[in-house]
């Protein structure tokens, strides 16, 4: 988003796009979804709410309005692919969060209709390569494992507490601290490993790409599809596919898909269907060249969430991980800057540094406060968490940052950071961020994330981004908590 003051000090139109995965039949829907979810629940607030077609592109007009009669700010929004918005203040004196505001709700709103969209939409993804490689069994180990990756952190803490256990039962008080610590130094050490097993497929130089097909189906057909067609019988269409065109070395194109379809009995409808190609490889490629670091292994993992993680002892023993999610639902644009966000986790060793600091705590309570456990209990346990929790909010912030230096795209990973976790904006906008300050997550509050990002002007003028990092959470704890 931009705008700067003209010669006769009218403030100039704010322009931005939004990348959505809403196919062109869903276009119109998708504004009917942004008047009825956003405007109309907050009517008071707007006016001149209009609708036109111009040179067969839809867009919804919109002015937003200040409860004090001091500004307004008129709005359109064009459907297509990208979504493209346009904002016009009234003048200088429209504050610069209000237009921030705009953006996040629309974002926010887009995201939601994509939401109900999802509910009834097909996809299938590939990795070109020599065999055609079979989808894997999703079993009660991958379901650990997904759980975990997708951020089931009291899954973890149960996991370690019952390992706690035995091993006290089996090597007593006195080793049985060591032995757990040396037990996730392991874990740390062999992280890449472990997490890549996850993955379905690698990523690789001769296998750069990832090919996606969404079909969104109409609400008329999807019961009976979902009834009547079984997960193995997707599986045959999607290598039916596969096999009559990437196969061949040709691209997947609307009619080949049509066919394969019509044969298993569904008429496609070409509206409804996208194709999306992402050189996953190229991406990792550029961001580990900008970061002056190997480039790490890569895997996809076939998983509807959005997420990407990266994990390993040391750079040159890193591995990527990135969900299908993801690249659906990002912009190439974004996917470039949440993988920086990830290789500054690697960079910068941070899986060795959280070992180190939660392996300090957990010896420094068993030798030293065990004795005063029994007073403090459950106490001590929850400030103690919060604290480490607390201090791993340091490198996510600065993981943010150096994303933003060396790549130069602060905003590209704000938007990210909203289509990814516009729930948990939401939550904080009703609850507050003192919970997420304090709570036992490694992230900063996400709405404190973006806010951050947006206000970099220059992203070179940050010389410690750690030192930064430390300062921006602190004080964002204190001004939350109204200190």
């Amino acid at each position: 988003m931009h705008g700067m003051m003209n010669e006769m000090g009218i403030l100039e139109e704010h322009f931005f796009k939004i990348q959505t995965e809403v196919s062109p039949a869903y276009q119109s829907e998708l504004l009917l979804f942004i008047y009825r979810r956003y405007i109309v629940p907050f009517y008071r607030n707007f006016a001149n709410v209009r609708r036109w077609i111009l040179d067969g592109r839809e867009t919804l007009a919109f002015t937003l309005l200040d409860s004090n009669g001091l500004w307004y700010v008129d709005v359109e929004v064009t459907a297509g692919n990208p979504v493209e918005v346009r904002m016009r203040p009234s003048g200088a004196h429209v504050p610069n969060k209000v237009l921030n505001k705009i953006k996040e709700d629309l974002i926010i709103t887009i995201q939601m209709f994509e939401d109900e969209i999802r509910r009834r939409t097909l996809y299938f993804a590939w990795v070109p390569s020599k065999h055609f490689a079979k989808e894997k069994t999703f079993t009660h180990k991958r379901k650990i494992l997904s759980q975990i990756f997708t951020g089931n952190m009291l899954l973890l803490f149960v996991i370690f507490i019952v390992f706690s256990y035995i091993t006290f039962i089996f090597a007593g008080p006195m080793y049985a601290p060591i032995i757990l610590v040396i037990s996730q130094f392991i874990l740390v050490l062999f992280s890449d490993k472990i997490i890549m097993r996850m993955g379905d497929w690698s990523i690789t130089k001769e296998s750069p790409y990832v090919y996606i097909l969404q079909y969104h189906i109409p609400p008329e057909e999807f019961e009976y599809i979902r009834q009547n067609y079984p997960r193995e019988r997707f599986l045959q269409i999607k290598r039916e596919i596969y096999e009559r065109t990437l196969a061949l070395g040709r691209t997947i194109d609307v009619q080949t898909v049509q066919d394969v379809f019509s044969q298993h009995g569904i008429n496609i409808r070409p509206e409804n269907l996208l194709v999306k190609r992402v050189n996953v490889y190229q991406i990792v490629k550029e961001v580990a060249s900008r970061f002056n670091m190997p480039i790490p292994k890569i895997r996809v993992a076939n998983i509807i969430v959005p997420n990407a993680a990266a994990t390993g002892p040391a750079p040159r023993f890193s591995l990527i991980l990135i969900t299908t999610g993801l690249l659906i639902q990002l912009a190439e644009e974004e996917i470039f800057a949440v993988i920086g966000h990830e290789i500054s986790h690697v960079k910068s060793r941070d899986p060795l540094a959280l070992f180190a600091l939660t392996s300090a705590e957990y010896l420094f309570r068993v030798y030293v406060l065990l004795q005063f456990i029994y007073f403090f209990g459950f106490l001590y346990f929850l400030l103690a968490l919060s604290f480490v929790y607390f201090i791993a909010k340091f490198f996510e912030a600065r993981a943010d940052l150096e994303s933003a230096i060396v790549l130069g795209k602060p905003h590209a990973l704000a938007n990210a950071l909203r289509k990814i976790g516009y729930r948990r904006i939401w939550i904080e906008r009703a609850s507050g961020r003192i919970g997420s300050w304090l709570g036992l997550d490694p992230h900063p509050p996400l709405s404190f994330r973006i806010e951050r990002l947006e206000s970099i002007r220059d992203p070179q003028e940050i010389k410690h981004p750690f030192i930064q990092s430390m300062k921006d959470c602190v004080n964002g704890l204190l001004r939350e908590i109204g200190i």
